[in-house]
Protein backbone atom coordinates (compact mmCIF):
# COMPACT_ATOMS: atom_id res chain seq x y z
CA UNK A 1 0.00 0.00 0.00
CA UNK A 2 0.97 3.61 -0.45
CA UNK A 3 0.54 5.49 2.83
CA UNK A 4 0.05 9.25 2.65
CA UNK A 5 1.03 10.78 6.00
CA UNK A 6 3.58 10.25 8.75
CA UNK A 7 1.59 10.72 11.96
CA UNK A 8 0.24 8.35 14.58
CA UNK A 9 -2.18 6.52 12.29
CA UNK A 10 0.33 6.25 9.44
CA UNK A 11 2.98 4.83 11.80
CA UNK A 12 0.45 2.39 13.26
CA UNK A 13 -0.09 0.96 9.77
CA UNK A 14 3.60 0.03 9.40
CA UNK A 15 3.00 -3.73 10.07
CA UNK A 16 0.81 -3.97 6.94
CA UNK A 17 2.59 -1.35 4.80
CA UNK A 18 3.97 -4.03 2.47
CA UNK A 19 0.51 -5.43 1.65
CA UNK A 20 -2.45 -4.32 -0.49
CA UNK A 21 -0.51 -2.80 -3.37
CA UNK A 22 -3.80 -1.80 -5.01
CA UNK A 23 -4.57 0.71 -2.24
CA UNK A 24 -3.61 4.28 -1.39
CA UNK A 25 -4.19 5.05 2.29
CA UNK A 26 -4.86 8.65 3.26
CA UNK A 27 -3.54 8.68 6.84
CA UNK A 28 -3.09 12.42 7.07
CA UNK A 29 -5.35 15.33 7.90
CA UNK A 30 -7.22 16.70 10.90
CA UNK A 31 -6.84 14.59 14.06
CA UNK A 32 -8.24 16.97 16.70
CA UNK A 33 -12.00 16.49 17.03
CA UNK A 34 -12.44 19.91 18.67
CA UNK A 35 -10.79 21.90 15.90
CA UNK A 36 -12.69 24.53 13.95
CA UNK A 37 -9.79 25.58 11.72
CA UNK A 38 -10.99 26.23 8.18
CA UNK A 39 -7.37 26.15 7.00
CA UNK A 40 -6.84 22.66 8.44
CA UNK A 41 -10.11 21.46 6.94
CA UNK A 42 -9.17 22.92 3.54
CA UNK A 43 -5.76 21.22 3.61
CA UNK A 44 -7.33 17.82 4.24
CA UNK A 45 -9.88 18.39 1.49
CA UNK A 46 -7.05 19.22 -0.94
CA UNK A 47 -5.12 16.08 0.09
CA UNK A 48 -8.19 13.94 -0.49
CA UNK A 49 -8.89 15.58 -3.85
CA UNK A 50 -5.33 14.92 -5.03
CA UNK A 51 -5.30 11.30 -3.78
CA UNK A 52 -8.67 10.57 -5.38
CA UNK A 53 -7.47 12.03 -8.69
CA UNK A 54 -4.39 9.79 -8.66
CA UNK A 55 -6.43 6.71 -7.73
CA UNK A 56 -8.94 7.36 -10.48
CA UNK A 57 -6.08 7.69 -12.99
CA UNK A 58 -4.32 4.49 -11.85
CA UNK A 59 -7.31 2.33 -10.96
CA UNK A 60 -6.25 1.99 -7.33
CA UNK A 61 -8.55 2.07 -4.33
CA UNK A 62 -8.41 4.98 -1.87
CA UNK A 63 -8.83 4.24 1.83
CA UNK A 64 -10.14 7.29 3.69
CA UNK A 65 -10.36 7.50 7.47
CA UNK A 66 -13.45 9.31 8.69
CA UNK A 67 -14.80 9.44 12.24
CA UNK A 68 -17.31 7.55 14.37
CA UNK A 69 -16.91 10.13 17.14
CA UNK A 70 -19.57 12.22 18.87
CA UNK A 71 -19.17 14.77 16.09
CA UNK A 72 -20.62 12.28 13.61
CA UNK A 73 -23.06 10.23 15.69
CA UNK A 74 -23.80 12.38 18.74
CA UNK A 75 -27.34 13.29 17.67
CA UNK A 76 -28.30 9.79 16.47
CA UNK A 77 -31.14 8.04 18.30
CA UNK A 78 -29.64 4.62 19.07
CA UNK A 79 -26.37 3.17 17.79
CA UNK A 80 -24.68 5.13 15.01
CA UNK A 81 -24.81 3.09 11.81
CA UNK A 82 -22.99 3.64 8.54
CA UNK A 83 -25.88 3.29 6.10
CA UNK A 84 -28.38 5.72 7.60
CA UNK A 85 -28.41 9.51 7.21
CA UNK A 86 -26.60 11.38 9.98
CA UNK A 87 -26.56 15.02 11.06
CA UNK A 88 -23.09 15.82 12.45
CA UNK A 89 -23.13 18.03 15.53
CA UNK A 90 -19.60 19.54 15.49
CA UNK A 91 -17.55 21.34 12.83
CA UNK A 92 -15.20 18.34 12.76
CA UNK A 93 -18.09 15.94 12.13
CA UNK A 94 -19.52 18.21 9.42
CA UNK A 95 -16.08 18.34 7.78
CA UNK A 96 -15.57 14.58 7.83
CA UNK A 97 -19.02 13.84 6.38
CA UNK A 98 -18.43 16.42 3.64
CA UNK A 99 -15.15 14.71 2.70
CA UNK A 100 -16.88 11.33 2.58
CA UNK A 101 -19.33 12.85 0.10
CA UNK A 102 -16.48 14.46 -1.83
CA UNK A 103 -14.78 11.08 -2.17
CA UNK A 104 -17.95 9.31 -3.32
CA UNK A 105 -18.41 11.93 -6.04
CA UNK A 106 -14.78 11.73 -7.20
CA UNK A 107 -15.16 8.68 -9.42
CA UNK A 108 -12.34 6.83 -7.63
CA UNK A 109 -12.67 3.40 -6.06
CA UNK A 110 -12.82 3.93 -2.31
CA UNK A 111 -13.33 2.48 1.13
CA UNK A 112 -14.37 4.76 4.02
CA UNK A 113 -13.62 3.63 7.56
CA UNK A 114 -15.18 5.60 10.42
CA UNK A 115 -12.82 5.15 13.35
CA UNK A 116 -13.53 5.05 17.06
CA UNK A 117 -11.01 6.54 19.50
CA UNK A 118 -7.68 4.92 18.66
CA UNK A 119 -5.26 4.46 21.55
CA UNK A 120 -1.56 3.68 21.24
CA UNK A 121 1.94 4.94 22.04
CA UNK A 122 2.92 8.08 20.17
CA UNK A 123 -0.64 9.30 19.67
CA UNK A 124 -1.22 13.08 19.72
CA UNK A 125 -1.12 14.43 23.29
CA UNK A 126 -4.45 16.24 22.92
CA UNK A 127 -6.35 12.95 22.51
CA UNK A 128 -8.34 11.51 25.39
CA UNK A 129 -6.08 8.99 27.16
CA UNK A 130 -2.80 10.93 27.05
CA UNK A 131 -4.67 14.12 27.94
CA UNK A 132 -6.26 12.50 30.99
CA UNK A 133 -2.88 11.15 32.11
CA UNK A 134 -1.25 14.55 31.73
CA UNK A 135 -4.04 16.22 33.72
CA UNK A 136 -3.84 13.57 36.45
CA UNK A 137 -0.14 14.14 36.87
CA UNK A 138 -0.85 17.88 37.12
CA UNK A 139 -3.40 17.20 39.88
CA UNK A 140 -6.72 18.15 38.24
CA UNK A 141 -8.80 16.35 35.61
CA UNK A 142 -11.56 17.90 33.51
CA UNK A 143 -14.37 15.45 32.75
CA UNK A 144 -17.39 16.10 30.57
CA UNK A 145 -20.33 14.84 32.58
CA UNK A 146 -22.20 12.05 30.77
CA UNK A 147 -19.58 11.69 28.02
CA UNK A 148 -18.57 8.24 26.77
CA UNK A 149 -15.89 7.08 24.36
CA UNK A 150 -15.36 3.92 22.31
CA UNK A 151 -11.66 3.10 22.80
CA UNK A 152 -9.88 0.75 20.39
CA UNK A 153 -6.24 -0.33 20.51
CA UNK A 154 -4.49 0.96 17.37
CA UNK A 155 -3.04 -2.51 16.80
CA UNK A 156 -6.53 -4.05 16.79
CA UNK A 157 -7.72 -1.34 14.41
CA UNK A 158 -4.88 -2.23 12.04
CA UNK A 159 -5.83 -5.92 12.22
CA UNK A 160 -9.38 -4.97 11.23
CA UNK A 161 -8.16 -2.67 8.45
CA UNK A 162 -5.94 -5.44 7.07
CA UNK A 163 -8.88 -7.89 6.99
CA UNK A 164 -11.21 -5.38 5.31
CA UNK A 165 -8.67 -4.45 2.63
CA UNK A 166 -7.98 -8.12 1.90
CA UNK A 167 -11.69 -8.58 1.12
CA UNK A 168 -11.39 -6.13 -1.75
CA UNK A 169 -14.20 -3.95 -0.42
CA UNK A 170 -15.06 -0.96 -2.58
CA UNK A 171 -17.74 1.68 -2.31
CA UNK A 172 -18.40 0.85 1.35
CA UNK A 173 -18.43 2.71 4.66
CA UNK A 174 -17.62 0.71 7.79
CA UNK A 175 -17.37 1.65 11.47
CA UNK A 176 -14.12 0.42 13.03
CA UNK A 177 -14.70 0.45 16.78
CA UNK A 178 -15.26 -1.89 19.72
CA UNK A 179 -18.97 -1.15 19.99
CA UNK A 180 -18.58 -0.35 23.72
CA UNK A 181 -19.41 3.17 24.87
CA UNK A 182 -17.36 3.53 28.08
CA UNK A 183 -18.18 6.52 30.30
CA UNK A 184 -15.19 8.85 30.48
CA UNK A 185 -15.49 8.83 34.26
CA UNK A 186 -14.85 5.06 34.25
CA UNK A 187 -11.83 5.55 31.99
CA UNK A 188 -10.51 8.14 34.45
CA UNK A 189 -11.19 5.82 37.40
CA UNK A 190 -9.21 3.01 35.81
CA UNK A 191 -6.32 5.28 34.84
CA UNK A 192 -6.08 6.58 38.40
CA UNK A 193 -6.10 3.04 39.73
CA UNK A 194 -3.35 1.92 37.35
CA UNK A 195 -1.21 5.03 37.85
CA UNK A 196 -1.69 5.23 41.61
CA UNK A 197 -2.96 8.80 41.39
CA UNK A 198 -5.91 10.63 42.90
CA UNK A 199 -6.45 13.90 41.06
CA UNK A 200 -9.09 16.52 41.79
CA UNK A 201 -11.94 16.42 39.26
CA UNK A 202 -13.66 19.30 37.54
CA UNK A 203 -16.94 18.22 35.96
CA UNK A 204 -18.25 20.12 32.95
CA UNK A 205 -21.87 19.82 31.82
CA UNK A 206 -21.09 19.54 28.13
CA UNK A 207 -20.76 15.76 27.70
CA UNK A 208 -22.56 13.63 25.14
CA UNK A 209 -23.09 9.87 25.10
CA UNK A 210 -23.28 7.86 21.89
CA UNK A 211 -22.93 4.24 20.83
CA UNK A 212 -21.17 3.12 17.67
CA UNK A 213 -22.83 0.25 15.82
CA UNK A 214 -20.44 -2.58 14.92
CA UNK A 215 -23.10 -4.81 13.35
CA UNK A 216 -21.67 -4.31 9.85
CA UNK A 217 -18.10 -4.81 11.05
CA UNK A 218 -18.98 -8.03 12.90
CA UNK A 219 -20.70 -9.38 9.78
CA UNK A 220 -17.57 -8.70 7.72
CA UNK A 221 -14.99 -9.72 10.35
CA UNK A 222 -16.69 -12.10 12.80
CA UNK A 223 -13.48 -12.47 14.84
CA UNK A 224 -13.96 -9.02 16.35
CA UNK A 225 -16.68 -10.44 18.57
CA UNK A 226 -13.93 -12.27 20.48
CA UNK A 227 -11.33 -9.49 20.19
CA UNK A 228 -13.61 -6.89 21.80
CA UNK A 229 -15.00 -8.70 24.83
CA UNK A 230 -16.26 -7.37 28.15
CA UNK A 231 -13.94 -4.86 29.77
CA UNK A 232 -12.04 -4.34 26.53
CA UNK A 233 -11.26 -0.70 27.36
CA UNK A 234 -9.18 -1.83 30.35
CA UNK A 235 -7.01 -4.00 28.10
CA UNK A 236 -6.58 -1.05 25.74
CA UNK A 237 -5.39 1.16 28.62
CA UNK A 238 -3.11 -1.55 30.04
CA UNK A 239 -1.42 -2.00 26.65
CA UNK A 240 -0.98 1.76 26.26
CA UNK A 241 0.57 2.15 29.70
CA UNK A 242 2.91 -0.81 29.16
CA UNK A 243 4.12 0.57 25.85
CA UNK A 244 4.43 4.09 27.22
CA UNK A 245 6.64 2.87 30.08
CA UNK A 246 9.09 1.61 27.46
CA UNK A 247 9.29 4.88 25.56
CA UNK A 248 9.55 7.13 28.59
CA UNK A 249 7.77 7.07 31.92
CA UNK A 250 8.01 10.85 32.26
CA UNK A 251 5.96 11.55 29.15
CA UNK A 252 3.74 8.81 27.66
CA UNK A 253 3.80 10.57 24.28
CA UNK A 254 7.54 10.91 23.63
CA UNK A 255 8.40 10.05 20.00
Amino acid sequence: MEIVGNGFLARSLAPVAGKHSDTVVLAAGVSWVNTTSRADFAREAALLRDAAHRCRATGRRLLYFSTASTGMYGTVDGPGTEDRPVVPCTPYGVHKLALEQQLRASGADYLVLRLGHLVGPGQPPHQLVPALIRQMRAGCVRIHRGAARDLIDARDAVRVIDRLLAMGLRGETVNVASGQATPVVEIADYLEQRLGLAARRLYLNVGMHHLISTEKLRALVPEVSTWFGAGYYRRVIDAYLAASAVIGAGNPNDD
